[in-house]
């Protein structure tokens, strides 16, 4: 292996000054999140790794999206109460920040919380049809997916939700989203994929991304069928604090080029580290980086 990168899938851990924010709000302020972002983007560009994101530090991976479409509100959790359209740029501002933050050699991920993801995640106030608020949320999300283009090397979309009950119609979400975009595209799916693989290898992107260090039996899963897709391999977990040393990251990943050979494009942790603390998530980064140098010969 040669051109293996190393990535992120998402969320980075960030230490939020609540009082500070809470402040703010009651003295009619603007708090701005750049120095989360900027904290972020540091450890990620500083661990070496090569396809950074912005973190995701405003809010949690769903109520990013929907506290800015229509339709949405957020109370416990996202309702929908109207028609789901697209409001206006969700995620611009952040990317075009980190694109400023982070060294020429490295590449910046746009990040989508999938359309079922969103649906599932939100209490249907006014559809009452499943089916048609994912193609709405769709719908929306493919605009956001056309304005990333402008600041990102890669849109990766993330949609745990398929791992647990993929509709027969999840292929034309996930196309709806990447039919106008130039950008390489990645499709992120964690958990149990086993019963959906026939389904993710159809997907139309470039790269799958999965949770092979938490479920090591997906190698055997994907020993069934032909490979099509580049894969990002899930390298180190992301639900544990206990890191991973560099010789064990080398081992899993030779185990998967046995497999998927030289279809591994990227290496990755095995999903989002916002739960991780944050000194656990860096060091894993790094192991990471050090594990792929070793990888690649270098």
């Amino acid at each position: 292996m040669k051109n293996l990168k190393t990535s992120v899938i998402g969320s980075y851990p960030i230490d939020i000054e609540v009082l500070n924010h809470v402040k703010g709000y009651f003295n009619q302020k603007i708090v701005t999140w750049d120095k989360y972002i900027e904290s972020a983007v540091e450890d990620m560009v500083n661990s070496g790794i090569d396809f950074v994101s912005d973190g995701q530090t405003k809010d949690p991976f769903v109520n990013i999206f929907t506290r800015k479409l229509k339709g949405c509100r957020i109370r416990d959790r996202t309702e929908i109460i109207s028609k789901v359209e697209y409001n206006g740029q969700i995620t611009i501002d952040d990317l075009k920040y980190a694109k400023n933050l982070i060294p020429k050699n490295r590449k910046l991920i746009g990040v989508i919380t999938g359309p079922f993801t969103l649906t599932n995640s939100s209490v249907d106030l006014y559809y009452n049809d499943e089916k048609d608020l994912a193609f709405d949320f769709a719908k929306a999300l493919s605009f956001e997916a056309k304005h990333m283009q402008k600041y990102a090397d890669i849109i990766s979309i993330d949609e745990p939700f398929f791992s647990m009950a993929m509709p027969d119609y999840g292929k034309e979400l996930i196309n709806i989203i990447t039919k106008n975009v130039s950008l390489p595209t990645r499709l992120h799916v964690c958990g149990d994929i086993s019963k959906v693989i026939p389904n993710l290898l159809d997907m139309s992107v470039d790269i799958l991304s999965h949770e092979f260090k938490a479920s090591p039996k997906l190698f055997d899963e994907f020993r069934k069928y032909n490979i099509t897709k580049n894969i990002c391999l899930g390298s180190v977990r992301s639900d544990k604090v206990d890191i991973e040393s560099v010789d064990e990251i080398v081992s899993h990943i030779r185990k998967g080029i046995d497999i998927f050979g030289e279809k591994i494009t990227q290496i990755a942790p095995d999903c989002g580290q916002k739960m991780l603390p944050r000194n656990v998530a860096f060091q894993k980064l790094k192991n990471l980086v050090k594990a792929g140098e070793i990888v690649n010969g270098r």
